[in-house]
């Protein structure tokens, strides 16, 4: 009888820990991704000045700056999913890239202590949000390491817990840069 009740405890003791451990791990990926979050709601705050700052230098294209202060008017809308906030993540540096490589042709702007503030503002948010990225890719592989392993994956099922994709680098970042081009242009 003993045996039976130290093992039914045993048993329990388990289901407390792996209960736990899954709970504690889904938080730190919610987490992770408010960290994403509110580096990318100090990226969205910069665009406006960055924008405003290219406008008043430059003769650069109306609709690329149209199409980046759209891009950052439905990421901050709350109307978006997370996945749909990162795909917007992922154009939007895509563009305020290809605007910073054009300002190369403004020598005025490039000069300018507003504009080279704000560059440097930017590159520093950049770098955050890298940083955050990183951690949140290391916080999903462990739950999903967590909810695929046994025992976690016997509770996984009974959470409906899913494995959750780690965010990946956009097809376009992980092309070749060509200093040549880059040069020539």
């Amino acid at each position: 009888m003993i045996v039976i009740l130290g093992l039914i405890l045993f048993l329990i003791i388990v289901w407390i820990a792996v209960y736990n451990s899954l709970i504690g791990k889904r938080n730190q990926v919610t987490n992770a991704f408010s960290a994403i979050d509110v580096m990318l709601k100090k990226r969205f705050d910069l665009i406006p000045n960055l924008v405003e700052i290219v406008k008043q230098y430059t003769n650069y294209e109306q609709s690329t700056l149209t199409k980046i202060v759209e891009l950052r008017a439905k990421a901050t809308s709350g109307a978006v999913s997370d996945t749909e906030k990162a795909g917007l993540d992922a154009e939007l540096s895509t563009a305020v890239k290809g605007l910073m490589v054009t300002v190369e042709n403004y020598p005025d702007l490039k000069a300018n202590t507003n504009f080279l503030n704000l560059q440097t503002t930017w590159t520093e948010s950049e770098e955050q949000i890298a940083a955050a990225r990183r951690t949140y890719n290391a916080v999903v592989t462990d739950f999903n390491n967590a909810i695929m392993m046994f025992p976690g994956n016997l509770f996984a099922g009974m959470l409906s817990y899913t494995k959750i994709d780690v965010l990946a680098t956009a097809e376009e970042e992980r092309k070749n840069i060509s200093a040549k081009e880059l040069f020539n242009s």
